[in-house]
């Protein structure tokens, strides 16, 4: 895939207009305007109405990224001022800033220029993606991909880490029991070893309830993540439900209040949790489950609690012959072997997506911005080309040399070899 500088589409547009001969300029507010007025000291040079008909794009303050249409502009004690159209919604201030462009270059048609350079260059280029939300399980042969990806280079699979078990869920939560909570152990539905506990939680449950277990003491302090499997009968968001670790008994403070991820109902989900203070989990005796928000009357199954050090997984690849896509169900499809092969054991995606279009200031390129700037000068140039004999600019020309440029970058990018479109 090519470099990636990640420019926004404020520096591609400058870039561009640089190329172009410079037909903006750069202007800062030298005093308080209002919603349709903008004043500056750096625009003394030529008369009255200089600057009707050209364009303004404001880079900084509440008006950011706005482009409007310069409509009068008169000059008093050297100091310019530009009338536009239509308002913004904040009056300008001093020390804001914006470009002047010339009438010829308007720049949203730039900006659409800078999308069509990006769009030239679908199933050639991508946004590279790495992902490791997902985990083998020993039975699952049929894995989501994740949004993220048009494409899929590698599957690989982590086979070695320092990892350790804190609680293997072979045991009902009997430390600290909430009447809202029926907990057993079920052998059915499960991720890891003979069992899960599950949790059925009554309506009457209140946000705040938890149930909690004693464990021989932990110490987490060389690990930065907690790993687990987690399943709801509800969907649920972020930090609805919360895994707890403290030193004390019945997690009577907690040292992690972990936020599990949102959960799809009904589907066992992998989930991982960064330690927030791992210093200090020297000791850890007790954890729990909190039930963080009101959710109703629901089922939540836990199962394999595992603290992890992330920096200490090696990863080996999943021979691609074990492996398809279902493109129709944007599905990654394991064969036999392939799930043997993978295990009990996390999935690492690497691959990449359709790079986005930009549609703000903001917006940062996701591919080469050396053939997005050179392609976008090219269809400038070109649309303002003209006849033979209105070209006196000869921005044909320019226009073909910006084009072959802009070849000879893209045929730089690296070719991508064995991989798989997700669609």
């Amino acid at each position: 895939m090519p470099v990636i500088a990640g420019r926004t589409r404020e520096q591609l547009r400058v870039s561009i207009g640089y190329n172009l001969g410079r037909p903006f300029r750069a202007i800062e507010a030298d005093a308080s305007g209002s919603t349709t007025t903008l004043l500056s000291d750096e625009l003394s040079l030529g008369g009255a109405d200089e600057h009707i008909g050209k364009w303004l794009v404001f880079t900084s303050g509440s008006n950011d990224g706005e482009i409007r249409r310069v409509t009068d502009s008169s000059i008093s004690s050297n100091r310019a001022t530009l009338t536009f159209y239509p308002a913004v919604g904040t009056s300008t201030a001093d020390s804001h800033t914006a470009e002047l462009w010339n009438e010829d270059w308007c720049p949203e048609a730039i900006h659409d220029y800078i999308n069509q350079a990006i769009m030239s260059v679908y199933g050639r280029a991508f946004d590279p993606e790495e992902d490791i939300s997902l985990h083998g399980d020993r039975h699952t042969a049929r894995f989501d991909i994740p949004s993220a990806f048009s494409m899929l280079k590698s599957v690989q699979y982590r086979y070695r880490y320092t990892s350790l078990s804190i609680h293997k869920l072979a045991s009902t939560f009997d430390e600290r029991t909430d009447s809202e909570f029926t907990q057993s152990l079920d052998t059915e539905d499960k991720k890891q070893g003979t069992q899960s506990l599950k949790l059925v939680i009554a309506a009457g449950a209140s946000a705040g309830d938890f149930v909690t277990d004693s464990i021989s003491s932990k110490d987490l302090s060389k690990y930065d993540t907690v790993e687990m499997w987690v399943k709801s009968t509800v969907a649920t968001s972020a930090g609805n439900l919360k895994l707890l670790l403290d030193d004390t008994a019945s997690c009577a403070s907690p040292l992690e209040t972990l936020s599990i991820p949102a959960l799809s109902a009904d589907t066992w989900t992998f989930v991982r949790m960064s330690l927030s203070n791992p210093e200090t989990d020297t000791a850890i005796i007790s954890v729990g489950l909190e039930y963080d928000s009101d959710l109703g009357a629901c089922t939540v199954w836990i199962d394999d609690i595992r603290a992890a050090k992330s920096d200490t997984a090696i990863w080996k690849k999943l021979p691609n012959n074990l492996w398809w896509i279902d493109k129709e169900s944007r599905d990654l499809m394991l064969n036999s072997g392939g799930v043997n092969v993978l295990g009990y054991n996390l999935i690492k995606l690497v691959g990449g997506g359709e790079p986005t279009l930009l549609t703000s200031d903001s917006g940062v390129c996701e591919i080469d911005d050396d053939y997005v700037i050179k392609y976008s000068t090219a269809l400038a140039l070109a649309s303002e080309a003209g006849g033979s004999n209105t070209d006196q600019d000869a921005r044909g020309s320019r226009s073909a040399f910006w084009f072959a440029l802009a070849e000879r970058s893209k045929n730089s990018f690296p070719l991508l070899q064995d991989v798989r479109h997700v669609e």
